[in-house]
């Protein structure tokens, strides 16, 4: 009977640890840890009540298996205050994260939710509408460089469009301006909005060259003294559009991006005439709120709300039933 006994001694050792240490948890970010109070805490403490006979004769009469029987009840019993405990504080999670202000089940319905910043789940694409986009996205990408042939000769001919009875200055002169570049060379101007910026500068001038000659000179309206600086102004607007569009993207997944997706499926110049309307409504803007140089920011956020507004119109089926467009033809 000793091994049995050197059995029971060692089990309720293993027993005891095994305890200790599931009843580590983490609550509120806290670390603790609870000890079962029946079982022996040092081992200075009895492990076997030997002062009563009555319960060493009971012991000795036990088997194996009436022994292992009772631990495993014990051990059932354990457990299944553990798990009502983990039940209960799960509950009291989910319910914090269900019902609370910051839940994820309210984000989830907020992001069900229509709007015009939100995202949205494009619809299937028309191998038209793909290669279309993979082009936008192409001239996204190219940056300007002042140092290829291709884009100087882009420059002169938008100084020819822009000033058609004027001499050709060099690449890099005072001149270049009057037209709204903030140096000498223009070619410093441009940072992120990359040559698209000034291919959209040139189809405006070629395309609608009353308009574009009307905001250059800033023939509308009651100007104020510290003008917007115009070419610059339109490499804004070319970056602005690409954002609110969510053109760098494999596939655009905003609202305005999706209405985007339907015009380009009738009109390959899309974007280019998109940015010739963004630049009217700017500079609409420029002058409903009397704005001057150091408000051109706030002045381009109206602009990119009022076209998402225009965007989101049910009756708008191409860039040409855009209010403003009509303007771009005075």
């Amino acid at each position: 009977m000793g091994l049995i006994r050197f059995c029971v001694l060692v089990y309720k050792m293993a027993s005891a640890t095994l305890r200790r240490r599931l009843h580590h948890g983490d609550v509120d970010g806290r670390k603790y840890e609870r000890y079962d109070a029946t079982d022996s805490e040092t081992l200075s403490e009895p492990l076997l009540r030997s002062s009563s006979d009555s319960k060493d004769a009971y012991n000795e009469e036990l088997t194996l298996e009436d022994i292992w029987e009772e631990e495993r009840k014990k051990q059932q019993v354990h457990w299944t205050f553990i798990f009502s405990e983990l039940i209960a504080q799960w509950a009291q999670w989910i319910a914090k994260v269900v019902f609370g202000s910051g839940s994820l089940f309210g984000k989830f319905l907020s992001l069900s939710h229509i709007g015009s910043g939100g995202r949205h789940l494009p619809p299937p694409l028309s191998m038209l509408q793909e290669e279309r986009l993979r082009n936008i996205k192409r001239r996204i990408e190219i940056p300007f460089d002042g140092s290829r042939m291709e884009h100087q000769d882009a420059l002169r001919q938008l100084w020819r469009l822009a000033y058609p009875q004027r001499e050709l200055p060099p690449l890099k002169s005072e001149l270049w301006k009057e037209m709204g570049w903030q140096g000498t060379d223009p070619s410093t101007d441009f940072r992120g909005g990359g040559y698209i910026s000034l291919e959209n500068l040139i189809f405006f001038a070629k395309t609608y060259p009353e308009s574009f000659h009307r905001l250059l000179h800033k023939q509308d309206g009651t100007r104020a003294e510290w003008e917007y600086p115009f070419a610059v102004a339109g490499i804004n607007i070319s970056f602005m559009l690409a954002q609110m569009l969510d053109l760098q993207s494999g596939k655009p997944s905003t609202l305005a991006g999706i209405r985007f997706l339907e015009f380009l499926e009738e009109d390959e110049m899309a974007f280019d005439n998109l940015y010739c309307v963004a630049f009217q409504m700017m500079d609409a803007q420029w002058l409903a709120k009397r704005a001057s140089y150091m408000e051109f920011n706030d002045v381009l956020k109206s602009t990119r709300a009022q076209l998402e507004h225009e965007l989101a119109l049910e009756d708008v089926s191409s860039i040409k039933d855009l209010l403003s467009f009509k303007l771009l033809h005075k």
